[in-house]
């Protein structure tokens, strides 16, 4: 199972690492991860432990208040 956020299904994304010095430019190759935290969430009415990226679990606390 791939990491990726439970409800709206970011995962990682590939990009590269700028470097400031020299002549040919050389990117190197970097992979960025969604910021995942395991929350208990309500799925066809059943409380499960889900792993949820932060904007999903902020919106979701936003909500419930």
């Amino acid at each position: 199972m791939a990491r990726s956020c439970a409800i709206c299904g970011k995962t990682s994304m590939g990009g590269f690492n700028p470097q400031s010095s020299g002549m040919n430019r050389v990117r190197a190759h970097r992979r960025m991860k969604p910021n995942l935290q395991p929350l208990v969430i309500d799925q066809k009415g059943q409380p499960t432990k889900a792993l949820v990226c932060t904007r999903c679990r902020r919106t979701m606390l936003k909500a419930s208040k």
